[in-house]
């Protein structure tokens, strides 16, 4: 009844043959390979990785930290209002910037006595470095978004250059992998939109 049975796997016949090992080698090789040149493909079509450079968004994101951007979330759906983006600045498309979305198409921005206000309510904004020393009322145009760093008062953005086109933006900052003790999901404060 046991006499069928082996305790040692039996070569491949193709392994036999002189050079037979060193083919099936080289094939491995090249699986491994191919399969790891599909994966970057496709992971770098669903998602890129950005350094924070500079001070604009502190203190949620710090100068030198190195960030995921999901690029797919915005196929499926609008920037919200809280959102951190990663976008082509549209005066240098070579330049990407990282920013928060303060306001979409139709929206009014005006900054006024270090507050921000959405459509003539208060935004409540427990992320901010410091109220902004400037004022202004903006509204946004279909397609354009308008950004604004969370350090206000040390930030080229929407107040400064204009808006943002859907076209120039790369997708949705969600993750700080670098350095280590930073590591974690970007949080989006629940309470970042309009005050009632």
């Amino acid at each position: 009844m046991m006499d069928d049975f082996y305790t040692e796997a039996i070569p491949d016949q193709d392994d036999q043959s002189p050079g037979g090992g060193l083919v099936r080698l080289l094939m491995d090789i090249v699986e491994t390979v191919l399969l790891s040149l599909l994966l970057f493909l496709a992971i770098n079509a669903i998602s890129a990785r950005i350094r924070v450079d500079g001070f604009s968004m502190e203190p949620t994101l710090q100068s030198g930290e190195y960030v995921i951007v999901n690029k797919v979330t915005y196929k499926l759906e609008d920037p919200e209002i809280g959102d951190i983006i990663v976008f082509h600045f549209p005066r240098r498309p070579d330049q990407e910037y990282i920013k928060r979305v303060i306001g979409v198409p139709g929206d009014t921005i005006r900054i006024a006595n270090g507050i921000v206000y959405v459509n003539d309510q208060a935004l409540i904004e427990p992320y901010i470095n410091a109220d902004p020393a400037y004022d202004g009322t903006w509204t946004v145009p279909d397609g354009n978004l308008f950004v604004l760093g969370d350090n206000r008062n040390n930030s080229s953005d929407s107040h400064n250059w204009g808006f943002v086109p859907y076209d120039k933006v790369i997708g949705k900052a969600v993750f700080v992998y670098w350095p280590p003790t930073q590591w974690g999901i970007i949080e989006e404060p629940a309470d970042v939109q309009a005050a009632p």
